[in-house]
């Protein structure tokens, strides 16, 4: 009886490696319009999502999360005028080989959502949780 209790109880990480100027003032603008969306991922805000190394998303993985996004800009939106180019064409190279090594494609996410688009976030991170509670726990990553 405990173990299902224990299943019902429990709450995915999800580690969220977000653009400075677009996603992270999007969940800023989310907060601060009061937009209820659940407390599950933790954002880690960087200049660029062109900046991110997919090393970060290994070890976010390896370090417990059960799921991670890399939201920034939407295209020909950057601050950085191509980073978000950058970041799309690396990334989706990088999930194949994720889904290589055995890890399920629906555990890594990447969107565009910018400054103005606080319903977006709150909405998005809603739909994360949801979809990721469904996979449950991962296994053989982080443990």
């Amino acid at each position: 009886m405990e173990e299902k209790s224990a299943k019902t109880d429990w709450e995915p990480r999800i580690v969220g490696f977000v653009c400075n100027w677009c996603t992270y003032a999007g969940a800023d603008l989310a907060g601060t319009s009061r937009l209820k969306y659940p407390p599950n991922v933790r954002l880690i805000r960087l200049p660029c999502t062109g900046a991110i190394d997919p090393l970060f998303i290994v070890k976010a993985f390896q370090s417990g999360a059960d799921a991670v996004l890399v939201s920034g800009c939407h295209p020909n939106d950057c601050h950085y005028t191509s980073g978000n180019y950058h970041a799309r064409r690396k990334l989706t190279v990088f999930k194949d080989l994720l889904e290589f090594t055995g890890l399920d494609p629906k555990r890594f996410w990447m969107s565009w959502i910018s400054a103005s688009e606080g319903q977006k976030f709150a909405s998005f991170m809603e739909e994360i949780v949801t979809e990721t509670k469904k996979l449950g726990p991962l296994k053989g990553y982080n443990n």
